[in-house]
């Protein structure tokens, strides 16, 4: 995790999810520019969980990059897996409620896809997985929860930062990475890709 690190370069979060820059600001890593990736994030036939996720964290870091050449763009994804099914964004009540009846009493998976691009056009990538056990709930918790809007546009209905918390029996994995962007493997990408290219600048000094 050591290594030089160029201040000179700015970091760009490729996405429009303030949780993710509400992390990142946690571990003082606040970016200099927040650009939402416009990508099509519909999963591909057969596709599975962790693939849609990693694959469409590096969409939307390419995507950025190319408007962003001279920065470290950082890009995410999180999907929400019960099996091999994807639960979506919901965006309306019938699909919340649709995602409780899948989530409510049993495990399932979050898989968080992490790219970060360089100018010198180099990737990095990684994909990490949480366990999270849902309660059984009650017709009465779901109403509630519902009721309160805070489903809305979120991957399997639910934030864990949030009222769901009382839904969550355990997790296993990192808890970050539920919210949105696992910060011990960021950080760690990030250094990377840092320390990459203060090393290939020195090079081209010398």
């Amino acid at each position: 995790m050591s290594g030089p690190l160029r201040t000179d370069l700015p970091l760009v979060l490729a996405s429009a999810s303030p949780r993710r820059l509400a992390l990142l600001q946690q571990i003082g890593r606040v970016p200099q520019s927040v650009v939402p990736a416009h990508i099509d994030e519909t999963p591909h036939r057969d596709e599975m969980p962790r693939e849609v996720a990693l694959r469409l964290a590096v969409e939307k870091a390419q995507a950025v990059a190319a408007l962003h050449p001279d920065a470290v763009v950082l890009a995410a994804d999180t999907v929400v897996a019960c099996g091999r099914r994807i639960l979506p964004k919901a965006e309306t009540e019938a699909e919340a409620r649709a995602c409780f009846a899948l989530l409510s009493g049993r495990r399932h998976r979050v898989y968080g896809g992490i790219a970060v691009r360089v100018p010198s056009g180099r990737l990095w990538q990684q994909t990490v997985m949480t366990y999270v056990r849902f309660a059984r709930l009650s017709a009465a918790d779901i109403d509630a929860y519902i009721v309160g809007g805070e489903w809305h546009g979120k991957a399997g209905a639910y934030a864990i930062q949030g009222a769901a918390a009382a839904f969550i029996a355990d997790i296993n994995g990192s808890y970050s990475n539920v919210v949105g962007l696992c910060l011990h493997r960021t950080e760690n990408l990030l250094r990377a890709a840092f320390a990459h290219e203060a090393a290939a600048h020195e090079a081209e000094r010398a």
